[in-house]
């Protein structure tokens, strides 16, 4: 039986994700989890072929899980999951060590062609991720992988209209922690606004306009 990982923080995709992947008699679903904390747990303990990590998770995102697994002597091929089809979110899931990059609208056509890749140990970008990262970095000229994982996801976090207190209760940081990523990521983008980090979060991608 070939065992996969499903890490998201949304009962619902999960359950999606795991009557796809049940409709293969040869592989099991060995582990749920709802962030990446949990993540990289049940990786370690469960040793699956396959993690399946969302991008956007609490205490850790999938980029982070996708650097963690692969700091670990396992042989887990991890595919990121995401709701933006971003070339500059897939650059740095590759990046990290992930394999394969999915965008969530298509993983009831592509879902389990990923994931027979992976366990091949063939990478995966569909068409329209592969044009993007082809594209490279959107927007202000700024390099993207100027910042972290976490100061990206920082800056998308703001982008959706969160509080400073409200990024550091979802990731579970201190508040002083999230300004302090909030500053750095101002810093290299050379932006001096809120309004400064919106335009550059959907000019990359990481917010719908």
């Amino acid at each position: 039986m070939k065992r996969i990982l499903i890490a998201d923080d949304h009962e619902a995709v999960r359950s999606g994700l795991r009557a796809v992947i049940e409709q293969r008699a040869d592989w099991e679903v060995v582990a749920e989890v709802n962030d990446g904390g949990k993540a990289v747990a049940a990786a370690i303990e469960s040793r699956p072929h396959v993690a399946i990590v969302d991008f956007s998770m609490p205490r850790m995102t999938g980029v982070e899980v996708a650097r963690r697994i692969r700091d670990y002597p396992l042989q887990t091929e991890v595919l990121i999951f995401t709701v933006h089809n971003s070339g500059l979110l897939a650059q740095q899931a590759f990046e990290a060590g992930a394999r394969a990059f999915l965008v969530k609208s298509d993983a009831n056509k592509l879902l389990l062609a990923a994931v027979e890749s992976l366990l091949l140990h063939r990478p995966f970008c569909n068409r329209s991720c592969s044009t993007e990262l082809d594209r490279g970095p959107a927007g202000d000229g700024k390099r993207h992988d100027d910042l972290t994982a976490r100061e990206q996801l920082v800056v998308k976090l703001v982008a959706e209209g969160y509080s400073n207190k409200g990024i550091s209760a979802i990731l579970n940081l201190r508040v002083k922690t999230t300004e302090a990523h909030r500053a750095a990521a101002m810093r290299k983008l050379e932006v001096n606004s809120t309004a400064g980090l919106v335009r550059y979060a959907v000019r990359a991608g990481l917010v719908e306009a």
